[in-house]
């Protein structure tokens, strides 16, 4: 089993930045993906940002150059750097990490965007 504990989150206005944080532990061996998935008010969870097990990093479109991952595999942490944060940004976030194969979500942290 992987645990996976997100920090950070909050409520902030337009234009501002915000970094969440998250610590895996448990059974982690080597070579496994981390990242961030979020899920809008209404809508289904949605992929953000991945650090695949060989350290390619992805985004989703909707984040391309204004959000930022950045992974300590020795630490098993991974953190996003959101800036110029849009209403449409509003989610809870999930911590995410995929071991051996198996998914694992944190138990989310909440993001709101609003004036």
């Amino acid at each position: 089993q992987v645990q996976l504990v997100e920090s950070g989150g909050g409520l902030v206005r337009p234009g501002g930045s915000l970094r969440l944080s998250c610590a895996a532990s448990g059974s982690i061996s080597n070579g496994y993906a981390m990242g961030w998935y979020r899920q809008p008010p209404g809508k289904e969870r949605e992929w953000v940002a991945l650090s695949d097990s060989i350290g390619t990093i992805k985004y989703a479109d909707s984040v391309m150059g204004r959000f930022t991952i950045a992974r300590d595999t020795a630490k098993h942490t991974v953190s996003l750097q959101m800036n110029d944060l849009k209403p449409e940004d509003t989610a809870v976030y999930y911590c995410y990490a995929m071991v051996l194969a198996r998914s694992y979500f944190g138990q989310g942290t909440q993001v709101t965007v609003a004036s």
